[in-house]
């Protein structure tokens, strides 16, 4: 038995697929554009990039190249999670974008919401995290082979029985906030893959919303902030 057991979702089983339908209005909202980055505002609902079948290949990726020809995708958001994303428009800039990513150069921070009342104003989630094979794409805390992961929290309100948050992830792991609140008692409301039934039932979307995004510019290396208002 391993020392350090190991952290799930609150079912088994895999979640059945959900029909994809994005939304078309706002089609594409642009925070800044220029020679060598596109920076937007991602909606909830939306894949970053196109999925296997051929009804999921509208996408953010997708829908900025049409209009932005040469436009490509850097990193992503998750479907269900909204908020800033940059794209870069020439080769050079992607890789200058990658190694800032890569070497976590990158400052992240998102808002959500969250179920229960936290106690502490704010803290740190250090726990490794993996996928859930059997349950993909679900994400678990494991201690023996997962990947290290970290994330800061701090409280911004306290509702009734819910918690307002902003996250800050010094990782990328794949969904490293959900898995996270999670595993502190603390689902992210909306959440479809993780939140409890009641949790889930609390909000009409994944409350989780990517808030600010601060980087250096591919062309000179000036420091760029970009924030994206939260829905919710």
């Amino acid at each position: 038995m391993s020392a350090h057991p190991t952290t799930s979702a609150p079912v088994d089983t895999p979640p059945a697929p959900r029909p994809y339908d994005p939304p078309r209005e706002p089609y594409l909202t642009v925070l800044h554009g220029d020679d060598d980055i596109l920076v937007l505002d991602k909606p909830s609902g939306l894949l970053s990039v196109p999925g296997k079948a051929e009804t999921h290949a509208d996408c953010l990726a997708a829908r900025a190249a049409a209009r932005f020809p040469g436009a490509r995708i850097v990193h992503r958001l998750d479907m269900d999670t909204s908020g800033v994303i940059v794209l870069a428009r020439t080769a050079a800039a992607h890789r200058h974008l990658g190694l800032q990513f890569e070497r976590r150069h990158v400052e992240k921070s998102y808002v959500a919401r969250v179920w229960g009342r936290m106690a502490a104003e704010a803290g740190i989630v250090n726990r490794p995290l993996r996928c859930d094979w059997p349950n993909r794409p679900r994400q678990i805390v494991d201690h023996d082979a997962g990947r290290a992961a970290r994330t800061d929290w701090a409280v911004l309100s306290r509702d009734g029985d819910t918690t307002r948050v902003r996250l800050a992830p010094h990782t990328g792991r794949s969904h490293q906030l959900r898995v996270h609140m999670l595993s502190l008692g603390h689902p992210i409301l909306g959440d479809p893959l993780y939140a409890p039934a009641d949790a889930l039932a609390a909000a009409p979307r994944l409350q989780l919303h990517a808030a600010r995004l601060v980087l250096r510019h591919p062309d000179g290396g000036r420091r760029l902030i970009f924030d994206a208002p939260c829905p919710f």
